[in-house]
């Protein structure tokens, strides 16, 4: 699976692609991530890719033409699944989409920055819009580093244990059960013992009690349907 990334702050994407299960999945040749510094298609001489707004504002807005340049060439290389633009106001990204998503072979991921981008970009290119949450953040860096970390870990051959990413918490529309490691009493806090009992049976009805507890608890909603 392949990722492109345009940003004008290649650099910020270093360190969460170079590290642990991302770092893993393309030294294993599953996840191919690119970075592209979208001032390398800048049309001007001083590389700006931002203008002011029409009809006045506060703020700088992000081009036509710079990102246009950069789409283009790397659609004449392949064809995108998904053209994402990570944005405030784009659906709520979940474990379902991110489960949908884990089946492409192509996603172009585009980073807004400053106030916005120029909307005909949204309007020709990007075929689906998502958040990460209801807030804003200064660019859309962190949140393609937060989609391209979700959709990754679920490619099969990217984590050890396969079965692991499918008891995470929201994969059954459930938070994950409470979850313990040795040693099994510590300073008089002890595991459960059913967990120490090796009835996969009980151990399994007992983590989904626990789930449902959990979700009813912080996040009840989930629960609704």
């Amino acid at each position: 699976m392949r990722f492109d990334i345009i940003t004008v702050l290649p650099g910020l994407l270093e360190s969460p692609f170079a590290h642990s299960i991302l770092q893993r999945a393309q030294k294993k040749g599953i996840a191919e991530i690119v970075v592209h510094n979208l001032r390398d298609y800048a049309t001007n001489k001083q590389k700006s890719v931002d203008d002011y707004p029409y009809g006045g504002g506060s703020g700088m807005v992000m081009s036509i033409a710079p990102f246009s340049k950069c789409i283009e060439a790397l659609k004449a290389e392949r064809n995108y699944d998904e053209i994402i633009f990570m944005s405030p106001d784009g659906e709520t990204f979940n474990q379902t989409i991110a489960n949908e998503l884990s089946g492409k072979e192509n996603i172009m991921i585009l980073c807004g920055h400053y106030k916005g981008i120029d909307q005909r970009i949204r309007d020709i290119y990007v075929t689906r819009e998502i958040s990460i949450g209801d807030y804003v953040l200064s660019g859309g860096e962190l949140p393609a580093a937060v989609l391209v970390d979700a959709i990754t870990r679920l490619i099969p051959g990217v984590l050890n244990d396969e079965t692991s990413a499918l008891s995470d918490s929201f994969q059954g529309e459930l938070l994950d059960a409470p979850v313990y490691t040795r040693p099994a009493d510590w300073n008089g806090y002890k595991v459960p013992d059913v967990l120490l009992s090796g009835h996969e049976a009980k151990i399994n009805e007992w983590r989904h009690e626990q789930a449902l507890i959990r979700t009813q608890a912080r996040r009840p909603d989930l629960l609704e349907d």
